[in-house]
């Protein structure tokens, strides 16, 4: 690890990744649940799943062409749209929300650039949103988005692959902001049987290259498939099996998801 890295003084960084940094440095693995916005009850999702112990927030904004999410958030995300989800009605439902943990938007590249860099920052912003995912957004493409985010005061999360060759791993973790994030294997979002040989192995990658938080998405289908995933990084993000109980069993079943997670995360 670098000086530069292992020199981050705390207070140089934005409210996702300072708190994430601290409760990290407290002994804590860190949990971030997935809850696709414009969803009928994802307010009170979020709600339940921040008070059951989640450390942030990250909150979908419903796409209709996806390349990243499995058929359970797309089945939520077609829902939401169909229901009449906006991304200004989202980030609208999202001002309101109390939690007492930060916010993380993920979506797609095309609307950010259809609405233009700095007026999507600043909307997130308004919306009291800290960080924002665009999974389709390459690194090697990102520089004008995160100038804008940047100067606007967004963290910028960018997705390491179990493809991204070394040479480009430090230079796609020290740009990211808030955390990076970990792509646990190659495909779309949703639970498997088993966790993924590669979900270990680029998180350890990005732990060598980083002090920046690193949080495992994609492929974690069980509380202990999330003990052993944060064996190699400093935690998780859990998506689609939220999702799936959120609309098979409601807002207050996430609840008692998220509690699960944590606990068996707590017990390590």
């Amino acid at each position: 690890m670098s000086d530069q890295h292992r020199n981050s003084q705390p207070g140089a960084f934005g409210a996702l990744e300072e708190h994430l940094r601290a409760r990290r440095d407290s002994g804590a693995k860190l949990l971030i649940p997935y809850v696709t916005g414009g969803y009928p009850g994802w307010q009170r999702a979020v709600e339940a799943a921040a008070a059951a112990g989640a450390d942030a927030i990250e909150i979908g904004v419903p796409f209709s062409d996806p390349v990243m999410d499995g058929p359970v958030i797309q089945q939520a995300s077609t829902a939401a749209l169909d229901g009449g989800a906006t991304p200004a009605s989202v980030l609208a439902q999202a001002r309101g929300l109390d939690t007492g943990v930060p916010h993380a938007v993920m979506t797609y590249y095309n609307l950010c650039h259809h609405q233009g860099h700095e007026r999507f920052a600043s909307a997130l912003v308004e919306a009291g949103v800290s960080a924002a995912i665009l999974a389709d957004l390459p690194y090697v493409e990102a520089g004008p988005w995160l100038e804008a985010a940047e100067a606007t005061g967004v963290e910028a999360v960018l997705l390491a692959a179990p493809t991204t060759p070394e040479h480009r791993l430090a230079e796609l973790c020290e740009a990211s902001r808030g955390f990076v994030y970990a792509v646990g294997l190659l495909g779309v979002t949703g639970e498997r049987a088993a966790l993924a040989r590669t979900a270990t192995e680029i998180a350890a990658r990005c732990r060598d290259v980083t002090d920046r938080p690193v949080l495992t998405g994609v492929g974690i289908g069980s509380p202990a498939q999330a003990v052993e995933a944060c064996k190699a990084s400093d935690g998780v993000i859990i998506g689609s099996a939220v999702v799936r109980t959120l609309m098979s069993d409601g807002p207050e079943a996430v609840g008692e998801l998220v509690a699960a997670y944590r606990t068996a995360l707590d017990r390590g």
